[in-house]
C-alpha cells in the first residue's frame, strides 16, 4: 500500500471521486480514502491502480505517488522538500521536470512558476548529475495547490481528454440530440462497476454512447432500443470505431430479450426529442428497473440517469434495490439529471 493522489476534473463536484472509487472496487483494489479536497483525492492503495484508473476514468486528470503534503506556504514547502528522500524517486543522471497546478483559485499568494523553479533547484542539489528536461523528461514531479494545502509527488499516469473529444456526439456518423456526451457515458459505465469481459447491458442504447464506452474498456456489450432506427444507428456508430457488440435488438426495455448481464448503465428516454410510447418517464424507469431484477446477479450494479423530478433513487429503493448514491448534473434550465447507482439485492 502506498499513498497516491489523484487530480480530477472540475466538471462536477462529486462524480470524479465516485468514479475513482467505483473503478477501484470493480478492479478489486484495496484502498483507504485519506482525504478529499477540491479536485484532489488522497488514497492509500496499490500503485498498480494508477494505470488502471488512467485507462478507464473519464474525469481523472493525473495519478501521482505522494511524496509529501504540507500547508500551502512557501517556506513550509521548501522545508518539506528538503527533508524528503527525493533520491528514492530520481536516479543520478535522470532527466526530470516539475509541474505545479493551482485549482479553484487556491493559494493565490504563491506563484506556480516560482514554485516550479525552486523545487527544481532543490531536486538538482539533492540528486547528483540530474538534469531538467522541459520537453521529454524521464520523470515528472507534480504538485497541486488546493484548499490551502500543497500535495507533491511523482506522476505515475496522465489521462488525456483528446479521445473523448474525438467521440463527441456530432463527430459520430449517426447523431441524435438526446445523445449523451462520452465523458459522462464513460463515467456512468464505471459507476456500474464492470470488469473486462463482463457483460454490459444498455436497454435504451440510443446512439450507442454507453455501449461504445463499455466496449472500449473491454466489456462484452449488449443493448436494445424500441426504435429500429436507433439500433441501426448504434451499430453504425460502433462500427465507426471498429467495435463489435455481442448483441443488439429492437426491443422494449421493460421486456428485454436478454437473460443475463453483469451490470447495467442506461439513460432512458425523456424530453421532446425522445420516444416514450405514451408512457411517463417514471413508468418507464419503474418497469425497467423491475425487469432488470430478473437479469442481474445479486450484488451487481445498475447506473441509471433520469430527470431529477422523477425521483429515480426513491423508485429503486421502492423496488428493493440498495441505493448506493445519486449525483445531480445540471444540463440546462429545465433539466437536471439524477444519476443513481443501485446494487441488486
Amino acid at each position: 500500500m502506498a499513498k497516491l493522489f489523484f487530480l480530477v476534473s472540475g466538471e462536477h463536484e462529486n462524480l470524479p471521486f465516485a468514479e475513482i472509487k467505483a473503478i477501484l472496487e470493480a478492479e478489486e483494489f484495496k484502498f483507504k480514502i485519506l482525504e478529499r479536497l477540491t479536485q484532489v483525492m488522497r488514497l492509500e492503495t496499490d500503485c498498480k491502480c494508477a494505470e488502471v484508473i488512467a485507462s478507464r476514468a473519464a474525469l481523472t486528470r493525473i495519478c501521482a505517488l505522494e511524496i509529501f503534503e504540507c500547508d500551502a506556504d512557501y517556506a513550509e514547502i521548501v522545508r518539506a522538500l528538503s527533508q524528503a528522500s527525493i533520491e528514492n524517486f530520481l536516479k543520478s543522471e535522470e532527466e526530470f521536470v516539475v509541474r505545479v497546478k493551482r485549482v479553484a483559485g487556491s493559494a493565490k499568494h504563491l506563484s506556480t512558476i516560482q514554485l516550479e523553479r525552486k523545487i527544481g533547484e532543490i531536486i538538482l542539489n539533492k540528486v547528483a548529475k540530474s538534469k531538467v528536461n522541459l520537453f521529454a523528461p524521464q520523470k515528472t514531479f507534480f504538485g497541486v495547490l488546493t484548499q490551502n494545502k500543497f500535495i507533491f509527488g511523482l506522476k505515475l499516469a496522465e489521462v488525456s481528454s483528446r479521445s473523448f473529444t474525438q467521440r463527441r456526439p456530432k463527430n459520430k456518423p449517426f447523431f441524435h440530440p438526446s445523445a449523451m456526451p462520452p465523458k459522462l457515458s464513460r463515467c456512468m459505465v464505471n459507476l456500474a462497476r464492470p470488469k473486462a469481459n463482463d457483460v454490459f447491458l444498455d436497454p435504451f442504447c440510443g446512439t450507442g454512447s454507453l455501449l461504445i464506452e463499455a466496449r472500449l474498456i473491454g466489456c462484452k456489450t449488449v443493448g436494445c432500443d424500441v426504435k429500429r432506427l436507433m439500433v441501426k444507428g448504434t451499430r453504425e456508430n460502433m462500427n465507426f470505431y471498429g467495435l463489435e457488440p455481442e448483441g443488439l435488438a429492437v426491443a422494449d426495455a421493460r421486456k428485454p430479450p436478454f437473460k443475463y448481464a453483469d451490470c447495467v448503465a442506461t439513460d432512458p428516454p425523456y424530453g421532446r426529442s425522445a420516444t416514450t410510447m405514451g408512457l411517463t418517464t417514471k413508468e418507464i424507469v419503474t418497469d425497467t428497473l423491475n425487469a432488470l431484477l430478473d437479469i442481474l446477479p445479486k450484488g451487481r450494479h445498475v447506473c441509471m440517469a433520469a430527470p431529477k423530478t422523477v425521483g429515480i433513487g426513491m423508485i429503486g429503493e421502492g423496488l428493493g434495490y440498495k441505493h448506493l448514491e445519486s449525483h445531480f448534473v445540471y444540463v440546462h434550465r429545465s433539466l437536471t439529471r439524477e444519476i443513481a447507482v443501485f446494487e441488486r439485492p
